[in-house]
């Protein structure tokens, strides 16, 4: 159905090309680098930059490939199939036009930089208080002196804040209109802080081939016109108030929750293949576990769940696309495809019996990563309460 539906011709050239590109150079290097918690390389970077995966989405006139969020989306499978830090390395490359105070000359040559991998992004959005209620949690500043912003505060799970050119920070501003929240556009040397920012990488559990840092910024200063504008669906008065901030919204969080899915999905695929790989393998009793009726079940369960959460995404992808996505259907890809990765990896683990709680097989690499699918851009219960929204309302006391 998937194929005949959604992967046209280009399509299906687009992932049988991710699918031999991963396996190729991901795959090896993350069996290699994640046990130890290494970095991804700069070379591999380089190839995936080669392959046009961080210009998707960047228009062709900037030096991009100028696809749709369904392309992106297969490619972000293909790679998470071999090392999720891979599948999202390539969101951080973005246009740069919509940094409207910035010279045109800047803004096209950044964006073109991006879409060559050359200039990559972190967002310090969290903070220790502040995780889901972004709104109402924010204490990090941005206070305006002469032509420059003074920012101050503490900032939780950013990503990549070392290697990135750029950090978008999430700050409160004093009679800023609507939620009073402003992102504040950070540029620095890649490979360093911020100057005025001093931070520690958080000892994750999983998501290894880059760091996630605390940050501390004691007075950063960022040039006046770095502002980027209000917190993506926060409704202010030029914006016409909540019901086209809203809108706003579904621009800025869609599209990253639909590729989550696809990370998702790319984990959950990979637990699959190898525990069908393993399940032939492994011989007890005489025979190989992949003939015993619960191995052949558990394994069809899993290939079932992986089809639908899959259906589901091409079809959200789709949508937006075409101009017909919301909200609500990104949420409902989102929740199902990342509650689907955490039960198809511990399963596939589960197959694979002691071995699988080992570093010796890359399948509890899969189990690690697709349960902080259910944690990132948004955790599965603000997904529910998005979705329940829509359908039935807000409760009358929120």
């Amino acid at each position: 159905m998937s194929e005949a539906v959604y992967l046209t011709d280009e399509r299906r050239m687009i992932q049988d090309s991710a699918r031999e590109f991963t396996a190729r150079e991901v795959l090896p290097v993350a069996n290699e680098l994640d046990p130890v918690q290494g970095d991804i390389p700069m070379e591999l970077r380089r190839k995936m930059a080669d392959m046009g995966y961080f210009g998707i989405r960047i228009p062709e006139e900037y030096g991009g490939l100028g696809l749709g969020v369904l392309e992106y989306a297969i490619v972000a499978e293909e790679l998470a199939r071999g090392w999720m830090s891979c599948a999202s390395i390539i969101a951080r490359a973005t246009s740069l036009m919509h940094m409207v105070n910035w010279p045109l000359d800047k803004r096209a040559e950044l964006t073109a930089r991006a879409a060559a991998g050359d200039y990559l992004l972190a967002a310090a959005l969290s903070e220790p208080e502040a995780g889901s209620d972004l709104y109402g949690g924010i204490r990090t500043r941005a206070v305006l002196d002469g032509d420059e912003w003074v920012i101050t505060g503490n900032k939780y799970w950013c990503t990549f804040a070392d290697g990135a050119d750029l950090i978008n920070v999430l700050c409160r501003v004093e009679d800023a209109p609507g939620s009073g929240l402003r992102t504040i556009a950070v540029e620095k040397p890649r490979g360093e802080l911020p100057e005025r920012c001093s931070g520690n990488p958080i000892p994750k559990i999983g998501y290894f081939g880059w760091k996630t840092w605390e940050l501390r910024f004691e007075g950063v200063r960022a040039p006046k016109e770095n502002m980027v504008g209000p917190l993506p669906g926060a409704a202010t008065p030029s914006d016409g108030g909540e019901g086209r901030g809203s809108r706003a919204r579904l621009a800025a969080l869609s599209v990253p929750r639909v590729h989550t899915a696809a990370r998702s999905i790319g984990l959950a695929r990979g637990a699959l293949e190898d525990a069908i790989a393993y399940s032939k393998e492994r011989v007890q009793f005489g025979q190989p576990i992949s003939d015993f009726q619960e191995t052949r079940f558990k394994i069809a369960r899993m290939a079932s769940e992986i089809e639908a959460a899959r259906q589901l995404m091409y079809h959200v992808a789709s949508e937006m696309d075409a101009g017909r996505g919301s909200d609500a259907n990104a949420s409902m890809v989102k929740w199902f495809a990342a509650e689907m990765a955490e039960r198809v990896t511990s399963d596939a683990l589960q197959i694979f019996g002691g071995a699988g709680y080992t570093k010796l097989h890359p399948v509890e690499r899969y189990w690690r990563d697709a349960r902080l699918t259910k944690i990132f851009e948004g955790t599965s219960e603000i997904q529910l309460r998005i979705v329940s929204d829509h359908l039935l309302g807000k409760p009358t006391r929120r």
